[in-house]
């Protein structure tokens, strides 16, 4: 814990260094001030916090401002924040920590000051509705027309990855693959006995003795010859609480772990061998090549500036072009799972996002490609559903899988 703490500061003193002047330069913003409260914390503040901190103490407030040499990092605040931001509230000197900020406006007399409030995005609306009160109750008549909205420093602090985390995030993306390869094998499945939820919660159980987290439950469904139900709602919210695995299902993941402050989001496919059979049938083998074929064509629409719906809609139009039947709901990932930046479609809003989705793609950011494709399986007489997830860096000139992507269908039990 020491050594990931120590990774984790050294990542963040990195990224205040770097991505804050960008932005706040980008956005042509004077000051930005995040306000917080202990256990009532801003998305943003979060993750501007050391690695031995919990959370906020008692009301912390963070002023980023840009002097026209460098960006200056106060904490009104009664601790420093770390090696991070020194203090600049003396209580003893001036007991009331809100006319201390606004001396420390006046002091720097900001043409703009950004507040983290957003009616499109949650992880940047994080003040709360009485701490806004009671700064602008504080902030002196001159000042209150000069309080912008900081939704794009947020959302661009929080969607930027940096070249020292992208040199780790393959090996923390590597290892949630090895964990799902793990589960998806006969080390974790008894055809016949072993159900979806045991396999649920042999993930859970695996995540935690490798001293990692998640942040959602995994979930298991199955997709099968015979089978009532066959709706996307199906694989998700409406799955039999408990299903027993058995030969010639498909099986379908969901699954993510949290590490060094970052997320995995990643779903996959296995096919349980029937007796006799060496191989899934052909028709889940193509159907697999569909599902990657759309990625590709998801993935080569990125291109810098455009907005996630004009992603989704180009993604989709070349993919019915292509007699492929599609279903795109690619989002960022990061410091969150379903993480800040443009929406690239909802399973249940193809044809568009509005507020998220109107948000441009920036550089040096990470996504979740998730979608699904509906294939014909000729050995079934069916259409099933291929169902993919696995993240990806955009750098600005093309998409590259984090480690990687599933090509083939992993077998149970694996075959020499």
């Amino acid at each position: 814990m020491q050594e990931r703490a120590d990774v984790i500061n050294n990542w963040l003193e990195y990224r205040l260094d770097n991505i804050v002047p960008e932005l706040m330069q980008r956005e042509n913003i004077d000051m930005w001030i995040i306000i917080a409260r202990e256990y009532n914390e801003d998305p943003v503040i979060r993750t501007m916090l050391p690695a031995t901190w919990q959370s906020a103490r008692r009301r912390t407030i963070l002023v980023f401002s840009d002097n026209d040499k460098e960006i200056e990092r106060l904490a009104v605040a009664r601790y420093d924040i770390g090696k991070f931001f020194k203090t600049a509230w003396d209580k003893e000197e001036e007991p009331n920590q809100w006319k201390r900020l606004v001396n420390v406006i006046e002091e720097r007399d900001p043409d703009n000051i950004a507040l983290n409030y957003s009616s499109t995005f949650a992880l940047a609306d994080g003040i709360s509705h009485s701490e806004y009160k009671a700064f602008t109750s504080a902030l002196p008549d001159r000042y209150q027309s000069r309080i912008v909205s900081g939704e794009k420093l947020a959302i661009g602090w929080l969607e930027t990855r940096t070249e020292p985390e992208m040199q780790v995030y393959p090996m923390i993306c590597h290892i949630a693959h090895d964990i799902i390869t793990e589960g998806f094998s006969e080390k974790a499945i008894q055809p016949g006995i072993t159900t979806t939820k045991d396999l649920e919660w042999w993930y859970r159980e695996r995540i935690r003795d490798l001293n990692l987290t998640v942040w959602f439950q995994p979930s298991v469904s199955i997709q099968r010859a015979v089978e009532a139900d066959t709706s996307f709602l199906a694989n998700f919210s409406k799955r039999p609480a408990e299903n027993v695995i058995r030969p010639g299902d498909l099986l379908h993941v969901d699954f993510g772990i949290a590490y060094l402050g970052l997320n995995t989001d990643t779903q996959q496919h296995a096919y349980v061998l029937k007796a006799g059979e060496t191989e899934a049938p052909k028709g889940l083998q193509k159907a697999l090549a569909t599902g990657n074929q759309l990625q590709d064509i998801l993935t080569n629409n990125f291109k810098e500036g455009l907005t996630g719906n004009e992603i989704l809609s180009k993604s989709r139009k070349e993919a019915i072009d292509h007699n492929i039947d599609p279903s795109i709901y690619t989002h960022p990932i990061g410091y969150h799972g379903h993480g800040a930046g443009p929406t690239i479609g909802l399973w249940d809003q193809q044809d568009g996002v509005p507020g998220k989705g109107d948000y441009p793609l920036y550089a040096n950011t990470a996504h979740s490609i998730e979608l699904n494709a509906t294939v014909h399986i000729p050995e079934w007489e069916k259409d099933i559903r291929i169902m993919l997830e696995e993240d990806a860096f955009f750098d600005g000139d093309s998409v590259r899988y984090i480690d990687g992507r599933q090509t083939k269908l992993w077998l149970i039990p694996r075959q020499q």
